[in-house]
């Protein structure tokens, strides 16, 4: 393999930051850097920080402490930050704050636990739509009940590129796949979104999990959206609760066994510097 990016890669450092979703995950409640990453063989040559859910007021120190690990990890190539897109337009004082940051390439407003409507309420979208002038991406880290609606979004903003954190988490431990497929179709109709190939065993058994039970997300995923608009995301640490990093690359090889080689790289590297406008690794 020539050539790897990780497009979902977090870091944290609880001594430094507080991360309230932390408590309730006591095996992932410790510092996680790039000394902690065992990647088993599996050469990164690329990866994509992304906001790692820590307190309201912290992201723009988060964000100088990431730029602080980059100057000594040449791997980390780029960063998606957090910002509070239901703002509307007041948002973009942020952004502009952001874009002299010359690691982020995108935002991400987590949508996971925000009800119904929010993701197209107008403040939402009037954000969303912000991003555009600065060239940043819109992550969407969204459970697949929402998908009709971040579908929505992605219509009401085509000017943004979109990312779709995890398949959109499908219900992998049912092992039941529609209406998530049907949705997923949907959305990959819309030309201005991508998919990665992230995040699949922790929404299956964490403990008994196979290949078999996660391999047919990730083919959908392929099929509807086309290798060019798929790219690979480790989400370390989280996916630590589940499988070591090299053991999920492995799976997703294992789903790429159709693909030609040039097919292949796009999803291990080429979308990942395409939309996210990364630097030669």
């Amino acid at each position: 393999m020539t050539a790897l990016i990780d497009a979902h890669l977090h870091l944290w450092d609880p001594r430094r930051f507080r991360y309230p979703w932390l408590a309730g995950e006591p095996g992932l409640n410790r510092p996680f850097g790039p000394a902690e990453l065992e990647t088993g063989g599996h050469r990164l040559t690329g990866a994509v920080f992304v906001e790692a859910g820590r307190a309201a007021g912290q992201a723009r120190d988060e964000l100088r402490w990431v730029e602080e690990v980059a100057a000594g990890w040449p791997v980390l190539l780029g960063a998606v930050a957090h910002a509070d897109l239901e703002r509307g337009r007041e948002v973009e004082a942020d952004l502009r704050l952001l874009a002299a940051m010359p690691l982020v390439r995108g935002v991400r407003r987590n949508l996971q636990d925000e009800p119904p409507g929010f993701a197209t309420s107008a403040g939402h979208v009037a954000g969303v739509r912000s991003l555009a002038g600065y060239g940043f991406t819109a992550d969407l880290c969204v459970r697949h009940s929402q998908l009709p609606e971040v579908t929505e979004l992605v219509a009401l903003a085509p000017q943004v590129t979109f990312v779709l954190d995890h398949l959109g988490k499908p219900p992998v431990r049912s092992g039941v796949r529609d209406p998530w497929r049907e949705h997923l179709r949907r959305l990959a109709g819309l030309p201005n979104v991508v998919c990665k190939l992230s995040g699949l065993t922790t929404e299956a058994d964490l403990a008994h999990w196979r290949p078999g039970d996660v391999l047919p997300y990730l083919r959908d995923a392929l099929a509807e959206f086309g290798p060019d608009r798929c790219l690979f995301g480790g989400d370390w640490p989280v996916a630590t609760l589940a499988t070591p990093y090299a053991r999920w690359v492995d799976v997703v090889l294992e789903a790429l066994a159709g693909c030609t080689p040039a097919e292949s790289a796009q999803v291990l590297a080429g979308t990942a510097t395409r939309v996210y406008r990364l630097p030669a690794a």
